[in-house]
């Protein structure tokens, strides 16, 4: 279907009037999807203030932006009108220092961060670096401390971390995340790195549907319902409220030591959601396991599956 002008204007009035303009899965507070959240925790690093498109609120302009931008995917920023790219776009950009210098943020070298690592680790280095083919081995932090150990190109502004006779790169962004990390290697079944890092924030916790029954029975948590409205139309719990602007006005308005899960129909974007209240400063945050979906197989039946 071809854009229609009224559409198109209304894009276009967003993308110039807001000078760094997110369309987005979701909001700024909440994101309803892993790569909105990884976009919204970078520009939150970089700038205090940024406008955010929900587009899991308005399929017209969800399907509109991207025939507008001529790109497939959400979520999709915007910077001085321009298009700038997808959640992966964003990310290379962050790492390399250019995103900052597209913002206008001022910006100094990260300090080379410390990491031990351990002599059984870098002995298993050692010999999988024969193997490389020539790239490097990468250290990646992601904002929600997500870990990734691999091999590849060196890249631009790649901080260079000498340890144990290795050479380990680390890239702008994840380098502060960095600072402290250990690696250690454990032999045997089960084993394999283990990465252990002081600067790690607290994760959420994972309920299994029963688990989740026993707290709302003692009153030990609040529940939130992340779907939209047509999946609640379909099937909900009782207990579990909307977290629609209403929800997440009195969400936010709790005490930040208040226990709080969230669900969806799988558990992958409560999961989501869930993250990224704890960057809120919510200290007891949880996720039903399974999501909805499993609260209808192991605690109530008449609770429709989809």
């Amino acid at each position: 279907m071809a854009l229609s002008e009224s559409l198109r204007k209304q894009i276009s009035d967003l993308v110039v009037t807001n000078r760094v303009v997110l369309f987005m899965k979701g909001t700024r507070q909440m994101p309803q999807c892993g790569f909105s959240a990884q976009v919204v925790q970078i520009l939150d690093e970089l700038v205090p203030s940024y406008e955010t498109v929900d587009v899991v609120r308005s399929p017209e302009i969800r399907d509109g932006v991207k025939e507008f931008s001529e790109w497939p995917t959400i979520p999709q920023l915007y910077v001085d009108g321009k298009f700038i790219g997808g959640c992966d776009i964003v990310r290379e950009m962050n790492a390399s220092g250019e995103l900052q210098k597209l913002i206008g943020v001022k910006t100094s070298d990260p300090k080379t961060p410390t990491i031990t690592i351990s002599d059984a680790a870098t002995k298993a280095f050692a010999a999988a670096v024969a193997e490389a083919g020539g790239d490097s081995l990468r250290l990646q932090i992601d904002p929600q401390f997500q870990h990734e150990l691999f091999f590849g190109p060196r890249e631009p502004g790649d901080i260079e971390v000498q340890v144990n006779g290795l050479t380990l790169l680390v890239d702008r962004s994840s380098a502060p995340r960095a600072n402290g990390l250990s690696i250690e290697f454990i032999d045997g079944p089960g084993g394999g790195f283990k990465i252990s890092n002081p600067n790690e924030p607290p994760k959420v916790k994972q309920l299994s549907a029963p688990e989740l029954k026993t707290m709302l029975d003692r009153d030990e948590v609040t529940l939130f319902d992340v779907r939209p409205e047509n999946e609640r139309a379909i099937a909900r719990i009782t207990a579990a409220r909307s977290l629609d602007a209403a929800g997440q006005k009195y969400l936010l308005g709790l005490d930040r030591g208040t226990p709080v899960a969230f669900h969806c129909h799988h558990g992958i974007r409560s999961q989501e959601a869930a993250q990224q209240l704890l960057g809120e400063g919510f200290l007891a945050v949880y996720n039903l396991k399974g999501g909805i979906d499993a609260w209808s197989q192991s605690i109530d039946p008449s609770v429709p599956r989809y």
